[in-house]
């Protein structure tokens, strides 16, 4: 392609990483007049689930479709299906039809989130030029995020549908985009589609990931029963692969121990800093009595600092080695988490919100240089599959840890009411709404908040061991080199 495609291509893909952005805040602001509107506060923890289930279930497919139809052809596809679940969930008349285009919308997410880091290792054969794209693609996420957060001003002054109808511009130019100037040399495969094993794949990871989501929902022994029958699936599913001529996971990565390391990394790292992302505005609120737009402004920052993260890069890989960077990142987001663990429940907004900024920075950090270091170990072979699995497991992390982290609090506050006369749950309910918690028994409120802390303090020392454990990753697999 030539410099000017090459640019167009570019903007394609960062537009891409804007609306994906913008979802992963801006719905926060709408849910509450979604339910409202279409009387469905049942199915309020379904709007975050499906979404990521989608995404998660189409992922591992995304790499191997771009292979049989083209990665141009995948990237257009996937943005159609985010712009059409987009659209139909601002049509949408009730929660059940909602739910559906929201799961199309995860599934088309899915592709639109990994087929342009793909896109980016094969147009960007030079890796510093390549580290430095793919800072700025995941820039454009954050600055996106940090857009989102704002997004109470679209339900406010127009409605909560102008929140889904926004993407529908931005996903349609990024497809012209993509129309007119992506040119790709499409390797024929004589192959077949790997339809068993991503049917089992699928299936697996559906069932897995309902169960998870239904935690607390509905009898242990459902969840159980979808949990093992999913990871029994998902044996099979790897049996399988190990025979297939064309396997949607090429086994053969997994003998890769810079490869599995990377990829433990990012387990480890996604799962830790998804802590701060979603309980710093509930610390705000619950423990400061802040509003939920002010709650939301804790994070400001540190989508600022992620900003930041992911443009530096790129400068410090000449003089630093990949373990020595790798580190630096997993110590930033450790002080974050640490601190919230060490800090009262009365610290100030301004110390919490200085806080997760160090967290903020070391996400962004170390995002792209694992984004790189996983396609550079995986070899241009595995790639394309390496880069899908690489953003799959993130989406797992998070969706494994967000229910790890729902039990611990829910388990503290368990605990609280249990040895606290005259406090009840439907009370700690209200404490994160200020105008609910205003309605509470002023003396029972400094309990209250000790109890809300203590599930928040069990949150953040989970997510400090884990990074505690990516330190030990990082050195165990990583060597002392540079990519080059």
């Amino acid at each position: 392609m030539s410099k000017k495609q090459i640019s167009m291509v570019t903007y394609a893909m960062i537009l891409a990483n804007v609306m994906a952005g913008l979802d992963s805040t801006i719905i926060n602001t709408a849910i509450p007049a979604i339910i409202a509107d279409l009387h469905g506060i049942q199915f309020m923890g379904w709007i975050i689930a499906l979404m990521l289930l989608g995404m998660s279930v189409s992922t591992p497919i995304w790499s191997k479709l771009g292979e049989k139809i083209g990665n141009k052809a995948a990237f257009e596809l996937s943005l159609l299906l985010f712009v059409l679940g987009s659209l139909f969930q601002g049509l949408a008349e009730n929660m059940y039809f909602f739910l559906i285009a929201r799961t199309v919308m995860g599934i088309g997410a899915g592709g639109m989130g990994s087929i342009p880091y793909i896109m980016a290792g094969q147009i960007f054969t030079n890796v510093k030029k390549r580290t430095k794209i793919l800072g700025y693609i995941g820039a454009s996420f954050s600055v996106a995020a940090i857009v989102g957060l704002v997004g109470g001003y679209l339900v406010d002054s127009l409605s909560w549908h102008w929140v889904f109808y926004i993407n529908i511009p931005i996903g349609l130019i990024a497809v012209l985009l993509s129309v007119l100037y992506y040119r790709e040399k499409v390797v024929k495969k004589e192959a077949k589609f790997d339809i068993l094993g991503s049917f089992l794949v699928v299936t697996g990871l559906v069932l897995i990931l309902l169960g998870i989501q239904l935690l607390g929902l509905v009898s242990p022994l459902i969840i159980a029963g979808s949990i093992i029958l999913g990871l029994l699936i998902l044996v099979f599913f790897f049996k399988h692969e190990a025979h297939d001529s064309n396997p949607v996971i090429p086994i053969s990565m997994f003998k890769n121990k810079a490869l599995v390391g990377d990829l433990l990394l990012f387990t480890f790292t996604w799962g830790a800093f998804l802590a701060i992302n979603t309980y710093l505005p509930m610390w705000a609120q619950g423990l400061l009595g802040t509003t939920a737009l002010i709650g939301g402004m804790t994070l400001i920052p540190n989508s600022i600092a992620d900003t930041i993260g992911t443009l530096v890069v790129n400068p410090l890989k000449a003089r630093f080695s990949d373990r020595g960077l790798i580190l630096m990142a997993i110590i930033c987001m450790l002080i974050s988490s640490l601190s919230m663990v060490l800090i009262p429940s009365d610290a100030s907004f301004w110390l919490i919100t200085l806080i997760a900024t160090f967290s903020g920075f070391g996400v962004g950090f170390i995002f792209v240089l694992l984004q790189v270091k996983v396609q550079v170990d995986a070899g241009e072979k595995d790639m394309a599959p390496a880069t899908s699995l690489s953003y799959l497991i993130r989406i797992l992390a998070q969706t494994v840890m967000a229910a790890i982290y729902g039990v611990i609090m829910n388990m503290a506050l368990a605990r609280g009411v249990a040895s606290n006369k005259g406090i009840t749950m439907s009370m700690m309910n209200k404490l994160s709404d200020a105008k609910s918690a205003a309605s509470l028994p002023s003396s029972l409120l400094p309990t209250m908040r000790q109890i809300f802390y203590s599930g928040l303090r069990g949150i953040m020392l989970c997510s400090a061991i884990l990074l505690i454990a990516s330190i030990w990753i990082n050195f165990h697999f990583n060597k002392k080199k540079n990519i080059d």
